[in-house]
């Protein structure tokens, strides 16, 4: 006989189930945080990048002082967006086996080789934009240092003029290339959930849309507030002229991201079908507080209201950088809760389809909440890293130093 599993009286089965029949083999679910962790992450590496090829493919001149910045952040997370996937399998270095034994109609395959291949192009593009800097070094330096700058710039000593122009031909060509390929390292994370069929909260075409617009818009608002942050620990002067374009882009794209998300429900719903016999319990059930309160309520309406008005008034100054900073927070808490509610709720919906499974969370367990904020913290313990040697900001102390030579 199947497992019965107690669920709290508010929640409403479907088909109107009197109990919550859970197959044998569905009783936990087996992707929890580690793989929300992961798309959360790929997200923020599209999103910054974007920033980034802003100012070198389409010239957006306000952010040319972030470019490098944005860039970094890419590179930064992009470090560690496949860590959560290894930290959730049980064998890891099995991993690797997808490159070796490469199969064209596996998507976990595929994302393989996309993600390398993105990886490398971050890289370079990283590499040619401070090219100059490191052969500046390597010739400003003696013993073990010019060695390690040397070997960054490939034993190069000269950078001419010519040399800084066709590194930055170079750079545009890569972030040109770069924009689709980010595209499809994040919209590959939705096709893996939307063309999953059997399950109905996953099963929509615009799921590769939807995880698209949202890593946008998470990587806009995660680079803004990490920007913040860095200037105001630096005492250094905020860009309110990018900020106020940043928060353009921003509000388009999670003003995009927010409608598709509700149009893939209120179509659900309005067709009332089976469909809508799951999920209408699965969201008005576990999900209500995630996804009604927290996800569509609290940051969604609230940052759209707020962006809104940095984008159609003249507010300027610290009111700007409060109410940016405060719409941005919200935008990067939505994100995580949507990612949630995908991989979580998902799986709450039983393979049966006479119930719900129940989602616990684990402070310490090898896929926890601690295991999870350790693994969102890396990023920005490496770029702290990276920020100690190379010129990030035009007006830190590391670009003074070099500067002074």
């Amino acid at each position: 006989m199947w497992p019965f599993v107690e669920v709290p009286d508010s929640w409403v089965l479907p088909n109107e189930a009197l109990v919550n029949w859970v197959l044998p083999n569905n009783v936990h679910i087996h992707w929890t945080l580690m793989v929300v962790i992961y798309p959360y992450i790929t997200g923020l590496v599209a999103g910054a990048f974007v920033v980034s090829s802003l100012y070198h493919v389409f010239h957006v001149k306000d952010f040319e002082r972030i470019s490098n910045f944005a860039l970094i952040v890419a590179f930064c997370f992009g470090c560690f967006a496949g860590l959560p996937l290894l930290v959730h399998l049980g064998q890891p270095q099995r991993a690797f086996e997808i490159f070796f034994t490469p199969h064209t109609t596996s998507a976990m395959s595929i994302f393989g080789y996309v993600y390398g291949s993105y990886m490398i192009l971050l890289a370079v593009e990283v590499w040619l934009a401070y090219r100059g800097y490191f052969i500046e070094r390597a010739n400003k330096t003696t013993g073990l240092p010019r060695f390690l700058w040397s070997t960054l710039s490939l034993g190069v000593t000269t950078y001419t003029p010519e040399s800084a122009r066709i590194d930055y031909r170079i750079t545009t060509f890569l972030a040109a290339i770069g924009i689709p390929w980010a595209f499809l390292l994040h919209g590959y994370v939705g096709f893996v959930f939307g063309s999953v069929k059997a399950n109905v909260w996953w099963a929509t075409p615009l799921q590769p849309l939807i995880f698209l617009m949202s890593a946008i818009a998470s990587g806009i608002a995660m680079l803004m507030l990490l920007y913040t942050f860095i200037r105001w620990r630096t005492n250094k002067p905020y860009d309110f002229q990018m900020i106020k374009r940043l928060m353009v882009f921003l509000w388009l794209a999670f003003l995009l991201d927010v409608t598709i998300e509700v149009l893939e429900v209120i179509y659900v719903q309005y067709e009332h079908g089976h469909h809508w016999s799951l999920v209408g319990p699965l969201l008005s059930g576990p999900l209500h507080n995630t996804y009604f309160l927290g996800q569509m309520l609290l940051c969604s309406v609230v940052p759209i209201i707020v962006l809104g008005y940095i984008v159609l008034s003249r507010v300027d100054g610290k009111k700007l950088l409060y109410l940016a900073n405060l719409s941005c927070l919200l935008v990067v808490l939505q994100v995580l809760l949507m990612r949630f509610n995908v991989v979580i709720g998902g799986q709450m919906l039983s393979y049966s389809e006479r119930g719900l499974v129940v989602f616990h969370f684990e402070f310490l367990a090898k896929e926890g909440v601690l295991t999870s904020m350790v693994l969102l913290a890396l990023p920005f313990i490496l770029y702290f890293v990276i920020s100690r040697f190379i010129p990030i900001f035009g007006d830190t102390p590391v670009a003074r130093h070099a500067g002074r030579g």
